[in-house]
């Protein structure tokens, strides 16, 4: 995944996916459904940054027979296509996979940052 997040490879990327996946962004709306979806956010990426790295850390993985999920942490920094690099932030992330003929697919991901119960709004400054 980071790999071809780094190349912006929208081709590589979707043949992680199952066509039918739910994501959950950062990003509105609450959900993003289907396969075209998560690559219109990709690309969305792609267009925002010049240079992209994403970063993981501290995955989790627990695997059962046709079914898996993983959590961790997650970061995109890079380069921006308007010239600034930026550290981004990290957020937290959960994939579940699904065995379908003998590949492991990410079904459902979900990439979230905390907030402050007293302002009500996200921190995006924690590192893992």
């Amino acid at each position: 995944m980071a790999e071809a997040i780094h190349f912006k490879d929208l081709q590589g990327l979707q043949q992680l996916y199952t066509i039918n996946v739910v994501s959950f962004d950062v990003e509105p709306p609450l959900q993003h459904v289907g396969i075209a979806a998560k690559m219109k956010n990709w690309a969305t990426v792609f267009t925002l940054f010049e240079d992209v790295t994403y970063e993981i850390r501290d995955l989790t993985l627990t695997v059962g027979e046709d079914v898996a999920f993983a959590h961790g942490f997650g970061r995109l920094s890079g380069t921006l296509a308007n010239g600034p690099e930026t550290k981004g932030m990290w957020v937290r992330i959960t994939l579940c996979y699904r065995k379908i003929d003998g590949d492991w697919l990410i079904t459902h991901d979900q990439a979230s940052v905390p907030f402050d119960n007293a302002s009500g709004k996200g921190v995006s400054d924690l590192e893992p």
